[in-house]
């Protein structure tokens, strides 16, 4: 794949976390039946790029960049917006997320640089 497509398929899974995380806020905040509309459209929205991004990238990368996106902006988001309190056992477990993600994406790149070298 080349750069440009990459960059291209990268650029649909920072979309599709970040659609995550409006329509996870947003499920927090709705009040009344209608703001269920903007969630639903959001959640449609955001399994467009997913698919998207799972077209030029392997799945297993991008779901476990997604889920962990959704999972640590989730975390940050009830902290910082809705006050939840932070503590020891949420900082280590969301670094674990974080290390997770990195090692994955790194094995992924390792795999990819094998393949091209004609390695098994």
């Amino acid at each position: 794949m080349n750069v440009k497509m990459m960059n291209k398929a990268w650029g649909y899974v920072a979309l599709t976390s970040f659609f995550e995380l409006v329509w996870i806020y947003l499920f927090n905040i709705a009040s009344v039946w209608w703001h269920w509309i903007f969630i639903v459209v959001f959640i449609v929205i955001d399994f467009h790029f997913l698919t998207k991004a799972c077209q030029y990238l392997p799945t297993g990368t991008v779901y476990a960049i997604f889920a962990a996106v959704g999972t640590l902006g989730t975390a940050l988001m009830d902290i910082f917006l809705f006050h939840e309190p932070l503590n020891l056992g949420k900082v280590v477990f969301m670094m674990i997320l974080v290390v997770g993600v990195i090692g994955l994406n790194m094995a992924e790149t390792m795999e990819e640089k094998k393949a091209l070298r004609g390695i098994k």
